[in-house]
């Protein structure tokens, strides 16, 4: 089942890239990955002090989980900025700077 879930989970990619583009998919990637990732760990990390009663755990998931994508945004927005400076440097090294002169009759 796992198997499966990560075949359609490489499908979807797949085709959000040829879709959007590689950066752009690499951009939403990290912003999905990264918030999940932190969420993942803080639950091992931390679940076993809040979550020894179910009430508690049940009442605390949603607010801890919005906690944490709150507080990541600033950086899943840096590494996406490190993302567009890098391609926007590669770009900008294509351009060639020439200066126009006016051809007097």
């Amino acid at each position: 089942m796992t198997y499966l879930f990560l075949y359609v989970i490489g499908i979807i990619l797949i085709w959000w890239i040829y879709r959007v583009g590689w950066l752009q998919a690499l951009k939403t990637v990290i912003k999905v990955l990264i918030p999940s990732i932190l969420i993942i760990f803080f639950n091992i990390k931390g679940g076993r002090l809040l979550f020894k009663s179910p009430v508690f755990g049940l009442l605390s998931v949603l607010p801890t989980s919005i906690f944490i994508y709150r507080g990541s945004l600033p950086l899943v927005s840096f590494i996406n900025n490190l993302i567009e400076n890098k391609t926007s440097k590669d770009y900008d090294s294509e351009v060639i700077e020439t200066d126009s002169v006016p051809v007097d009759d």
